[in-house]
């Protein structure tokens, strides 16, 4: 035997004892990794989806009179609707304010807005 047989057997010998693996064994491996991504994604992903689409037709309807909370906290009732910008009065002092309109959390209800 020369130098390479010898720094190949160990090679060839392990590729020729390995088994095939059988597609019980795949499954039996593969099958429990599936199954946790799929209860990810139905716990994490599709709520998040939902809210986003919640969140982006609630922005889409906003109108004149409404009480909406800002992501800064502020609470104010809009007076001015623009593509992109909103106008707020902010109370006590009916202040107006330009925001985002995507800075707009949520719409509050007037019996939440006189609590605050």
């Amino acid at each position: 035997m020369n130098r390479e047989q010898d720094c190949m057997s160990p090679f060839l010998l392990f590729f020729q004892a390995a088994p095939a693996a059988s597609p019980s064994s795949f499954l039996s491996g593969v099958l429990p990794i599936v199954l946790m991504i799929a209860i990810f994604y139905f716990l994490v992903f599709m709520p998040m989806r939902r809210q986003q689409k919640n969140q982006k037709e609630m922005l889409k309807t906003l109108q004149n009179g409404q009480t909406v909370l800002t992501s800064g906290g502020i609470i104010g009732t809009i007076v001015a609707v623009a593509d992109d910008t909103l106008t707020l009065r902010v109370k006590p002092d009916n202040l107006k304010i330009t925001v985002a309109r995507s800075a707009v959390t949520s719409v509050v209800s007037t019996d939440d807005a006189v609590k605050k």
